[in-house]
């Protein structure tokens, strides 16, 4: 059990029968009234992010979010399937499950799949990856007014900005929670 007066950014607690991670918290003492619990909360297993109020004598059941580092195998049709870094078993996930930032991923690549209680709701790839333009315009002498770019398609299949002396072949660095273009590999 943790009370609310505990609550820390990162903390994973049970309320109603939804997992919520504190993102950020303030501790409230009006000059009038009992003290309470400023917070933003994030429900791990939908994503949403709501503002609450506590007191801080309340109690929640604590949640413990499993993060495991799992190798991306192989894609069939919606289901794609990880495998399991000691017991070399494939575990199948839901398209549903995956992030936008999963566009990033490539065969081979090592993930973090989050789960509660043996349900995994999340998939996230590493923060930075390396990937090949495979196709991109050339970029012209004299197109540099200021910070220009073009678009880019990378082994994956995802398109991004890269700037403009980045050719097609070339290894780029990808920062996955952004979709942005780090520099060259």
């Amino acid at each position: 059990m943790i009370s609310a007066g505990d609550f820390r950014n990162g903390v994973t607690f049970e309320e109603d029968g939804n997992v919520l991670q504190v993102i950020e918290f303030q501790h409230v003492k009006p000059g009038k009234g009992a003290a309470f619990v400023r917070t933003k909360v994030k429900n791990v297993i939908t994503g949403s992010v709501v503002e609450k109020s506590y007191n801080p004598t309340a109690k929640f059941p604590t949640a413990y979010v499993e993060r495991k580092d799992m190798e991306y195998s192989y894609s069939d049709g919606d289901l794609y399937y990880f495998m399991d870094q000691e017991s070399y078993e494939l575990v199948p996930i839901n398209a549903s499950e995956l992030g936008d930032n999963f566009k990033f991923v490539k065969e081979n690549m090592i993930c973090k799949i989050l789960s509660y209680k043996g349900k995994v709701f999340g998939v996230e790839p590493p923060t930075f990856v390396e990937l090949q333009v495979s196709a991109t315009d050339p970029g012209f002498k004299g197109d540099t007014a200021t910070n220009a770019t073009k678009p880019a398609t990378l082994e994956t299949g995802a398109e991004i900005r890269v700037p403009l002396f980045i050719n097609e072949g070339d290894m780029i660095r990808i920062d996955t929670r952004t979709g942005e273009y780090m520099e060259r590999a």
